[in-house]
Parts: structure tokens; sequence; C-alpha cells
């Protein structure tokens, strides 16, 4: 099996060069950029199953540096950063970071979520087309771009990633701990309400707009997503 490739985008020389040669122990193969313009630049030259992005950054900060990326790539991020602000957090999840993690951190910690994100990640690659559809309902997994009826649905990373795992599941019902742990991850500490908050963000930009409704809540479950007339 071919080695996952990380890219570090660390300006920091001691934390990048410890989490270099942790990685490498693991048996990732490892590049690093202490600067997110340069970061940025290698990203779209060369492929990585996985960035370690600081948000401190020469350059261009990792915030935009994550922004940029997400036009092109949906390729999985993870935020390392001394910055644990909750809107740090928030802001960092809403442009596309997979996860978050503050410093100082163990890297343990950090190990078990680089194999949650590629988990994911692979599995969804393995199992599923470059294209998903349900009904008028297009999932362009490629281009990080969602469609339905021929009309551009804009969402945010974490509401792509819970369609994702809807279409992935489709006329499957889900229960509300299943879609937090795939979604969300399984060290999200939060109420599980956070579901039900993004499941109205989903109905609201492709569901309301249109003639029928694809998602459905299954009273005393959860949710499904389901084709119409079934």
């Amino acid at each position: 099996m071919d080695k996952n490739t990380l890219l570090i985008i660390e300006d920091e020389k001691q934390i990048a060069r410890f989490l270099e040669l942790e990685l490498i122990h693991e048996g990732y193969q490892v590049e690093t950029e202490m600067d997110g313009r340069e970061g940025l630049k290698k990203v779209k030259e060369k492929h990585f199953d996985l960035i370690l992005l600081d948000i401190m950054l020469p350059g261009i900060n990792g915030m935009e540096v994550c922004r940029r990326i997400r036009q092109f790539s949906n390729i999985p991020v993870i935020i390392v950063t001394a910055r644990d602000e909750i809107t740090s957090k928030v802001m960092g999840l809403d442009i596309g970071a997979d996860d978050y993690i503050t410093k100082p951190f163990a890297i343990e910690e950090l190990l078990a979520r680089i194999r949650v994100v590629l988990r994911r990640k692979n599995g969804y690659q393995t199992a599923m087309t470059r294209t998903m559809q349900i009904n008028d309902l297009t999932m362009d997994l490629t281009g990080y771009k969602v469609t339905r009826n021929g009309k551009v649905i804009d969402l945010t990373k974490k509401e792509y990633d819970l369609l994702e795992y809807l279409m992935y599941n489709k006329e499957i019902a889900l229960t509300r701990e299943q879609i937090l742990e795939k979604v969300w991850g399984y060290d999200y500490y939060g109420s599980a309400n956070i579901v039900d908050v993004y499941i109205k963000y989903l109905r609201d930009k492709m569901d309301e707009p249109f003639d029928y409704k694809l998602i459905h809540t299954i009273r005393g479950v959860g949710y499904i997503l389901k084709e119409e007339g079934k």
C-alpha cells in the first residue's frame, strides 16, 4: 500500500521538525513549508493526502491558505495552532478545515485525528464514484461542487460533509449519533443538536427552493435522504 503524503505548513522550525520526524516514524511521507504563500503553491503543484496547517504564517495566514485551497481542492486540512478561541475554531471549520487542534498537544492525539480524517477520506474515495446523484441533486466530488436542477448550491465545508454522508447512505435512516460521529468526529463534545441545526441549513439551501424534498425526518431516529416517490 502506498504511503500517505502529508504537507506541514508551519513557520516554527522546531515544531515543524518535531512533527516531520514523528510522522515519518509513523510511516507517512512528509514535506514541510514555512511560508503560507509557498505552502499554497506546493498544494497546487503536487499531490498530498492531508495538510497540517498553522494559522500564524508569513506570506499568507493559515485561514486564507485554507480558504484558497477550498476553491480548487477537497484535500483534508487539520489546523494546528496556538489560538484556541472558539471564534477561531468556528472560522477555521467554516472555511473548510476538517479538524482543529491547539498547541500544546499530545502527539498521540494529533496522530489519532490524522487517522480519523484519512480513514474518512479514503473510505469515501474507495466506496464512491467521483460523482453522486439522487434525482436532480448532483455532488461532484472532484470539483467540490453541488448542484440541484442545474443550480449551484453554495455550501460550507461542514454542510458539504453532512450532505456527502447523507448521499453516501441514501435510503438509509441515520441516527443523530451516527451523523455526529462521522461528520463531526469521535472527539466532538458539543450537543447532538448541532446535527439538527446543520440539517436545517441544508434544507434551507437544497430543499426549500425546490418542488420536492429529499431530506426527511424519521421521528425518534434521525434523518434519511430519499429519492422522490420512495
